[in-house]
């Protein structure tokens, strides 16, 4: 009898696995009629090209950057954007932000399309051609800044002046915000928004940089995806320090510095936070694992039952997906003695940690801590920023970029994300629930790895869908 009670559970079981996994179908993502745009990518390709050669390189210590360079790249827009300097307001708040304002029919709530014009600096021994001479060849525009991201400041610009040129005028203002040290997490960005509290504006929309179009983003789909970062995770760095006497390499003591912090290290790696799926994620999970294969949306489709393995499975394999789903802890730099032979008076190691919404710069403290278990480990926080707040996916801005994008890429399937990388973007949540990560374009595995990297380049189709993204999106945008 026990046997077949056993037996009856699994049937029951398995039904109900199969038939929530036939249930979970895609939500119906109605196509959207392409407008034509057209876009002089020769003109295009030549204004990004001018703007890569500006060594915009940031810097933690501001005295290292070269003011002629950005000063450089800020002259350099009038030439390439008359109509805007013409039509629009422009404003230097200070070296490292910049404001337009283009300004609308009525007083309806306003929008805010950001970037920064500041970049990280290269090896240029690694590059294939010289990171800052603008080189287009072979339909591609190499440089540093070129997908990270000059290429959606000049997007926004170029769709703007095209807009311009033609005679529109749109119904709600319109501001360009630019800040000049992102990359160093700056104070460019931050006085933009002090400005625009100070003077009462709440956009209904902010845009940045973040999400793209990538492929083989989620397990079992096979389309490409197009994804919208609505929040991202915190990012924070520790120090860990240990200290000793030092001495000579020959006669060590017990535990060293280097012995106590690594391990520190060892129990750190071996307890990663705990797994959760936070409302971007889970709305991910609903809009892209019904496109998945069987299995996959058998897994996704009982995570009651599952979420173990999945957990698992992203604890082994790490990556984006791990990313998603708990705060990671990456050990960056490390340092000791100056001399192989030399026993280190003291050690350090820095741990750079993403936060997942519900987690906090002192909650994680308080974990490691009681992980490590070592009073002699000085604990010293560095900069760092909590999550963000999660902005709305059912509001009517999302919807007008979402259509936005389906009227640009057509065959793409649009979907919420958690932006596991940190954008200037948090700052706008000051003064507006709806701030969006997408960059508008099409990046390709091998693209991905050039952000922040060598060879740095955009095809020249690439950076031309991207300005029609832009300049179909301020189109849509009248009507929100």
């Amino acid at each position: 009898m026990i046997g077949y009670a056993i037996l009856a559970l699994l049937i029951i079981l398995i039904s109900v696995l199969v038939i929530r996994t036939v249930r979970f179908k895609p939500r119906t993502q109605s196509a959207v009629p392409q407008t034509e745009v057209e876009i002089d990518s020769e003109k295009a390709a030549q204004a990004l090209s001018e703007m890569l050669r500006c060594k915009t390189v940031s810097h933690a210590d501001a005295s290292l950057d070269d003011e002629s360079e950005f000063l450089k790249f800020e002259t350099l827009l009038p030439s390439l954007f008359p109509h805007v300097f013409k039509t629009c307001g422009y404003e230097r708040l200070n070296p490292r932000a910049l404001m337009f304002h283009w300004k609308g029919k009525t007083d309806k709530a306003p929008v805010v399309f950001m970037s920064h014009f500041d970049v990280v600096s290269v090896n240029e021994a690694e590059w294939s051609k010289p990171a800052f001479d603008g080189i287009i060849e072979d339909g591609e525009i190499w440089g540093r800044g070129a997908l990270d991201t000059k290429s959606t400041l000049l997007s926004a610009l170029f769709s703007a002046e095209a807009r311009i040129k033609e005679g529109f005028v749109p119904d709600r203002d319109f501001y360009f915000c630019f800040g000049g040290d992102e990359e160093v997490a700056g104070n460019g960005a931050p006085s933009i928004v002090d400005e625009l509290e100070k003077r009462g504006i709440k956009p209904c929309f902010v845009l940045d940089e973040g999400g793209a179009i990538v492929d083989n983003v989620f397990p079992g789909v096979k389309k490409s995806c197009a994804l919208i970062g609505i929040a991202e995770k915190g990012n924070w760095n520790l120090r860990l320090k240990a200290n000793s006497k030092g001495g000579h390499a020959s006669a060590p003591p017990a535990d060293s510095p280097i012995d106590i912090l690594a391990l520190a290290c060892r129990k750190i790696h071996d307890h990663p936070f705990k797994f959760r799926i936070t409302l971007p994620a889970a709305q991910m999970l609903n809009n892209l694992a019904p496109h998945s294969t069987f299995l996959y949306r058998m897994i996704f489709s009982n995570l009651w039952l599952f979420t173990p393995v999945l957990s698992l499975m992203t604890k082994k394999q790490g990556g984006e997906l791990n990313a998603l789903m708990r705060t990671t802890v990456a050990f960056t730099m490390a340092e000791g003695s100056q001399g192989a032979n030399v026993l280190p008076s003291s050690a350090s190691l820095i741990l750079n940690l993403r936060l997942l919404e519900g987690d906090s710069k002192a909650s994680a403290m308080a974990r490691i801590k009681r992980l490590v278990k070592n009073d002699s480990i000085e604990y010293i926080s560095l900069v760092g920023s909590e999550p963000s707040k999660v902005s709305p996916s059912d509001s009517l801005s999302y919807l007008a970029l979402e259509h936005a994008i389906k009227q640009s890429f057509p065959d793409v399937l649009v979907s919420p994300y958690l932006m596991i990388a940190g954008s200037d973007s948090r700052h706008y949540l000051k003064i507006c629930d709806n701030v969006f990560r997408f960059s508008g374009m099409y990046l390709s595995g091998e693209e991905r790895e050039m952000i922040h990297g060598k060879d740095e380049r955009i095809p020249v189709d690439k950076l031309v869908d991207t300005i029609k993204f832009y300049y179909r999106l301020i189109g849509i945008l009248q009507d929100i």
